[in-house]
Order: C-alpha cells, then sequence, then structure tokens
C-alpha cells in the first residue's frame, strides 16, 4: 500500500477555525499523526510561514455556488494535480465535503479509495444553499466510508442525503492533542472575585449566537466578557456590541496554543452556538485546560459534553443570565464543573482519533 493521504481543505492558510485545526492536527507537523500530501489555499499577499507538511495551493477564482463555482473546482483541479503524484498515493481524505477541495480531488485523482469526513459547516451550508448540497450528495456517494464525529452528525446528514448507505458511516470523534490533555498549561490560584470572567472564542457567524450572549451579559449584573476572534470579525460586531450596551474586552486573535494559556485567565467559556456544533473542540480543549463550559445544548456540543459543562438557553435572557449568576455566586460550582470537564475532555484523545482513521484506512487499500 501507498504510504501517502491526500488531501485538502480550500481555506487560505491561516484560516481559524475548528476543523483547520483538526486538519493540521493530523497531517502537519514535523512527524504527522497520518502521512499525507495535505493542501491549503495559498493567500492573497507574501506566502506566510506554515507548519511542517502542509503545502499551498495557488487556484484563482475561489466560489462557491455557479458557473464561477465550477471554474473554480477546474482551476483547483489542475492545480492540485500538478501538484500530486497518483503513485504516492494511498488514499483521499475528503474534507469540507460542500465545498470546491472535495470535487476538485475526485476529480484529480479519481481511482483511489475515499474517505469523507463530515463537519458542521458542510451540512450548515448544505441546508441554505442549492450548490453546497449538490456537493455534498455527491461526495457522500461517491465516499467508500463517511467520518462523523457524533451521532447527531450522522442524522443530520441523513436527513439531506437520504440515499446515503448507512453502513458506509463511521462515527470517529474528533480528538485533544494528547500532550494538552496530560500537561495542559498551569492554571494559577484565584482570589474569590467580585466577578465572573467569560469567554468568547472562535469564528464569529450567525450560527454561533454571540448576540443572544451579548443579552444574557447585559441582564448579568458583575459579569466580564472578553473575545477571541479575528478582528475583522470583531470590528462587525462593534454596532451590535453598542447595542446591548455591554462592556467587552476584545484579545485579539489567538494561535492555539496562545488561546490554551488565555483560558487560564477566565471563568468559564461560553459556547452559545444556536444550532449546530460538529462536536465543539474549542470547548472540549477549554475544559481539558480546567476552564468550565456554559453552553446551548444543541446537536454534535450535546453529545460532545455529556453533561459535563452547565447547559443553558441562551434563546432566554432571563435564563441565561440566571445561569451566569449562579455560576458567579455558587459555593462549589465552577470546582465540580472544573473536575467533570476534565474528566470528560480525557475520553477524547487525538491518538485514538488517529488510530481509528488509520484502521479504517487500512480497511479500504
Amino acid at each position: 500500500m501507498n504510504a501517502l493521504v491526500a488531501t485538502a481543505l480550500d481555506l487560505p492558510y491561516p484560516s481559524p477555525g475548528g476543523s483547520v485545526e483538526l486538519f493540521l492536527d493530523l497531517y502537519t507537523g514535523a512527524q504527522p499523526a497520518i502521512p499525507a500530501r495535505a493542501f491549503m489555499l495559498a493567500p492573497d499577499g507574501p506566502r506566510p510561514r506554515t507548519p511542517a507538511g502542509l503545502n499551498l495551493l495557488h487556484a484563482s477564482g475561489k466560489s462557491i455556488s455557479g458557473p464561477a463555482f465550477s471554474r473554480y473546482i477546474t482551476n483547483l483541479r489542475h492545480a492540485m494535480a500538478t501538484a500530486i503524484d497518483p503513485r504516492q498515493i494511498g488514499i483521499l481524505h475528503l474534507h469540507h465535503l460542500a465545498f470546491g477541495a472535495t470535487p476538485a480531488l475526485l476529480r484529480a485523482l479519481p481511482a483511489h479509495p475515499r474517505i469523507a469526513f463530515v463537519h458542521g459547516t458542510d451540512l450548515l451550508y448544505a441546508e441554505n444553499h442549492s450548490t453546497q448540497l449538490r456537493v455534498l450528495r455527491e461526495a457522500a456517494s461517491e465516499a467508500d466510508a463517511i467520518v462523523v464525529p457524533t451521532g447527531a452528525m450522522a442524522d443530520r446528514l441523513l436527513k439531506l442525503t437520504p440515499k446515503t448507505d448507512r453502513r458506509k458511516i463511521e462515527k470517529i470523534p474528533w480528538g485533544v492533542p494528547d500532550h494538552l490533555l496530560t500537561s495542559p498549561p498551569p492554571r494559577p490560584a484565584r482570589r474569590p472575585a467580585s466577578h465572573l470572567r467569560v469567554l468568547f472564542a472562535g469564528r464569529l457567524s450567525s450560527e454561533k449566537g454571540l448576540e443572544p450572549l451579548l443579552q444574557a451579559i447585559s441582564a448579568t449584573p458583575s459579569v466580564e466578557l472578553s473575545i477571541a476572534v479575528p478582528r475583522a470579525q470583531f470590528h462587525d460586531l462593534t454596532p451590535v456590541i453598542r447595542q446591548h450596551g455591554v462592556h467587552v474586552r476584545y484579545l485579539g486573535w489567538f494561535r492555539r496554543q496562545q488561546l490554551w494559556k488565555v483560558f487560564a485567565d477566565h471563568d468559564v467559556l461560553a459556547v452559545p452556538s444556536t444550532t449546530l456544533e460538529a462536536m465543539g473542540l474549542v470547548a472540549l480543549e477549554a475544559q481539558a485546560c480546567g476552564l468550565p463550559v456554559l453552553y446551548q445544548p444543541v446537536p454534535g456540543l450535546s453529545e460532545a459534553l455529556s453533561g459535563s459543562g452547565l447547559a443553558t438557553d441562551f434563546t432566554n435572557a432571563t435564563t441565561a443570565a440566571h445561569d451566569l449568576h449562579r455560576l458567579r455566586t455558587t459555593p462549589g460550582l465552577l470546582e465540580m464543573l472544573r473536575a467533570s470537564g476534565r474528566t470528560n475532555a480525557a475520553r477524547f484523545p487525538l491518538s485514538t482519533t488517529v488510530a481509528a482513521i488509520s484502521e479504517l484506512g487500512r480497511r479500504l487499500a
């Protein structure tokens, strides 16, 4: 069997998001967990410094619909065909099934076995865009196996692609880096404080539910909110913050290891997602670092956290404000959530994810 996986995300490096971090965990580094020819898009401007093993593709015309999407797939396929020697490749790993990288990779390397990996953005876009739904269905049909991180993702996939052979679906949870589980950044002792320090970290999009969080914060005394998101996204949010009259501390956008250290400066991570989380890696990594999670119990995230965080209803500002107040005033509640969170995160070591994916690849070869 040829040793290498061929895989790609048609996102410019670096891009924020849990799926990107998982991609880099799996395929890059001096000794990658899964040996691969792994690709992302070259950004505009100077070439960035990339992790070992990550290659950048130059493909113009990135689009998600219409004739421009077809032209983009053609450009991306040509770039992949130039960069990849098919004789070195044993299997394809298809990520972001509803976007351009998957159809381009299928066309560039049509003779190899394929494992498809379903991410939350795939399903969310497929529900709202006909082109993405068509691409998702095509990918599900052509894949030899389909990996989902949670049962909720399998259920949502089957609603969108009802003709999918259920026997192809494999549940393999995403993983937290093993070293974070065994050696998280130190969490300094903190004197009892009058304020609850709440952190929101991640991409800003409509389904991430930040506005309901702002409404709850505005109704809760003695709560401080910090936000770690890309700067341009924070600027777009500024009018909404002013509308709700909330004082927000903008932290910037951190590399992942920096974010792990930031977790230690807060009391709780808020995850107010409104529709779906594939699994919620940032929440699991926060738990591994001893940071409790306050979350909206949406599909995927509820399964991954399994009662180890504090579920609330961010769509009801009164309910969410009540739970924020409980976190600040109930003796021992934060400590209990820290302990249950660490126990929960330990269920998902990245090494187990890698082993399961590698075994699936061996079965298909």
